[in-house]
């Protein structure tokens, strides 16, 4: 059954992230399933010719490498991992590519971490990389760079959801789909005949939230609670997310037929500028400010600039330029931007009003502590 809004989605999404876990591309004992990697190339070949753009989050190369290793199982200290994941990394362009090239096309690798789009010049050179790849007709097959890193490989990324998260903020692309091995998000324990699948969300609340039950498994990083949380960096952005099983066959044709398949979340609000998605959601802040009830509200509600008096608290080391986190009294945070000031300046003008700046600091350069062109709000 089409359903309207997806059908609108669908045609708008000229440029499609499809992220696929470990879970999809993997048999029971965590081996690389090579069928399966067929039939999802043969389904982004027809969105192709369809006149579609397609990026590819993959997983599986420490999956890969557990299989042509011949592993028992996946390891668990970090300098294993790394080199399980090099060997399989190998292995998972390799299937790729053999099964794009029988539909007359090529894979592109491409490996990240997470300072790659951390920094301004590299996360733009990542961004041209991908595009001009699309030009080329190839298709991007991106994934972490495992073999150098750290946090990433444990826990960071989330089996790569965080990852694909940025990635379609990065391309601006209208739709990020992740293939899971459940059909959606359920409003209690899937295996459970009583949960019933949530077919659309319209905001991402406390409510939605606590319907994550995720159980670890010994092959996938992931769960719902990553997808979640990756739908809300995509979905802040004014873009939408579809989050449904990528076992079932010809899943991704339906989902962009605008048919009933999976679970939608909807973006909040209109699209964001390239520039305040690299703010908001690719770069770490050094620092977090803590604000006034005044000054939450003046940036969250009204669009306006950050000035020194709505500084409450200050903390972390950070200079000119860098990106800080915005938070209100309880430490939550709301928005994130470039400031004006280094840390050592904060702490001698928060709280003073604009025009007490010279006299305090010897100079005034800045009214505003964080511009609102440079500031991307969160919630």
């Amino acid at each position: 059954m089409n359903d309207l809004l997806r059908q609108e989605i669908a045609t708008a999404a000229t440029t499609v992230v499809v992220k696929v876990g470990t879970r999809v591309l993997t048999r029971a004992d965590g081996t690389l399933n090579l069928d399966r990697i067929g039939s999802l190339a043969e389904e982004l070949h027809q969105l192709i010719e369809g006149g579609r753009r397609v990026v590819l989050v993959s997983s599986g190369a420490v999956g890969a490498g557990i299989d042509r290793l011949g592993l028992s199982d996946r390891p668990r200290d970090l300098a294993r991992l790394q080199a399980v994941a090099a060997v399989g990394q190998s292995a998972l362009i390799e299937a790729y590519d053999q099964t794009f090239r029988q539909h007359g096309r090529h894979a592109a690798q491409v490996l990240l971490t997470a300072d790659g789009l951390d920094d301004r010049a590299r996360y733009l050179n990542v961004r041209n990389t991908i595009l001009m790849l699309l030009k080329y007709g190839a298709i991007p097959i991106i994934n972490e760079n495992d073999t150098v890193a750290v946090d990433e490989l444990m826990a960071s990324f989330g089996d790569n959801d965080r990852l694909a998260a940025l990635v379609t903020n990065l391309i601006r692309a209208p739709l990020l789909v992740i293939l899971s091995d459940v059909d959606g998000l359920y409003d209690g324990d899937p295996d459970d005949a009583s949960a019933t699948l949530v077919p659309t969300v319209t905001a991402l609340d406390d409510t939605v939230l606590g319907y994550v039950r995720d159980r670890a498994t010994g092959h996938s990083r992931g769960g719902m609670a990553s997808k979640l949380e990756a739908a809300r960096v995509v979905t802040l952005a004014g873009e939408n997310v579809i989050i449904a099983n990528g076992r079932t066959p010809g899943v991704l044709g339906r989902i962009m037929a605008g048919q009933l398949e999976g679970t939608l979340l909807v973006a909040q609000g209109k699209s964001i500028s390239p520039w305040k998605r690299w703010i908001g959601f690719s770069v770490q802040p050094r620092g977090r400010l803590l604000l006034d009830e005044g000054a939450c509200r003046a940036i969250a509600q009204q669009g306006r600039s950050l000035l020194a008096i709505g500084i409450v608290q200050s903390l972390g080391s950070y200079r000119k330029g860098d990106v800080v986190a915005l938070c209100d009294a309880a430490n939550t945070e709301f928005a994130r931007g470039l400031i004006n000031y280094d840390a050592e300046q904060i702490s001698v003008i928060q709280g003073l009003q604009s025009d007490q700046i010279a006299v305090a600091l010897g100079h005034h350069p800045y009214d505003e502590v964080v511009h609102r062109d440079n500031l991307a709000v969160l919630a």
